[in-house]
């Protein structure tokens, strides 16, 4: 990492009770609304592939948290969502055959209501603030599969297919969505191989913009400034500052992020929500966040 970029720290965010560690964190998310999730199991995550199960999924909101039992988990390792209504969606993000159903849905109760299928090589999964699932595949799913081919897609919860991207002026098509925020209604893409920063409002590109910065898995939108979070080799603790013009997203300042107490970054997670990049470092007990605002 080059010397001559200074250091901007994360912030604690939400932080699983300890009274639960002694169970398996199989996954963790935080939601349209700022709520943070952990997906856990008595079992080990390798013996989640052969039986349904049940898990238990904390939810920590301003330091408060509360449980959900979920029941009869299809047996996957899967990733985790919460809806607006108090449900929580889980994903595979592998769906090896043709007529595999790898999205699970649970309403508030815990109790499975639903099954679907969104598409192979789920990169990110995240819901909107109505409920909707916003969906970036990468490329092996957008390379073998016809429903992951237009590489970021909007589903309802029930399956129905809403929106799908397809190649516009200066953005051309998605091979991989390395990067995807969505806050209220809007989602924000930034995919390989040119990433151009993709602004798409209800379904519909209102905006692209030219982008220089390369390999983000992260993002943070604000107004007119943008900040670009990971990239390749020793960028992959970079922040970089921007500003967003009509046409395009024009570097200003660059630093390197670390964990709050200065230690750098590891295996990690990243959820991008509006102005924030939440960020979770091994062993995933904890979340940190960037706040553009």
């Amino acid at each position: 990492m080059p010397a001559e970029r200074p250091e901007t720290r994360l912030v604690p965010y939400a932080r699983l009770p300890r009274t639960y560690r002694d169970r398996h964190i199989v996954h963790s998310s935080v939601d349209a609304f700022g709520r943070a999730h952990w997906l856990l199991t008595e079992q080990a995550p390798k013996d989640l592939d052969t039986d349904p199960y049940d898990a238990l999924v904390v939810t920590v909101e301003d330091g408060v948290c509360h449980e959900t039992y979920l029941h009869a988990v299809l047996p996957w390792r899967p990733h985790i969502e919460a809806l607006p209504d108090g449900g929580f969606v889980l994903t595979s993000p592998r769906a090896d055959k043709d007529d595999q159903q790898q999205v699970q849905v649970f309403d508030a109760l815990g109790r499975a209501t639903g099954t679907f299928r969104v598409g192979d090589g789920i990169e990110h999964l995240l819901a909107d603030r109505a409920g909707d699932l916003w969906v970036g595949y990468f490329d092996e799913g957008i390379f073998g599969d016809a429903l992951s081919a237009p590489g970021l897609r909007r589903w309802s919860i029930t399956g129905e297919p809403l929106w799908s991207y397809s190649p516009v002026s200066d953005a051309g098509w998605i091979d991989d969505c390395y990067t995807l925020n969505v806050a209220g209604r809007t989602a924000w893409a930034c995919p390989y191989m040119r990433f151009p920063l993709i602004e798409v409002d209800e379904g519909q590109v209102v905006r692209v913009r030219q982008n220089p910065v390369r390999g983000a898995n992260g993002l943070a939108v604000l107004g007119e400034r943008a900040v670009f979070f990971s990239g390749y080799g020793e960028d992959r603790n970079r922040l970089v500052d921007c500003r967003l013009t009509e046409t395009s997203v024009e570097p200003v300042a660059e630093s390197r992020l670390v964990r709050p107490d200065g230690g750098r970054l590891g295996r990690r997670r990243i959820v991008s929500r509006g102005s924030r990049i939440h960020v979770q470092v091994k062993p995933f007990t904890e979340w940190f966040v960037f706040d553009l605002a």
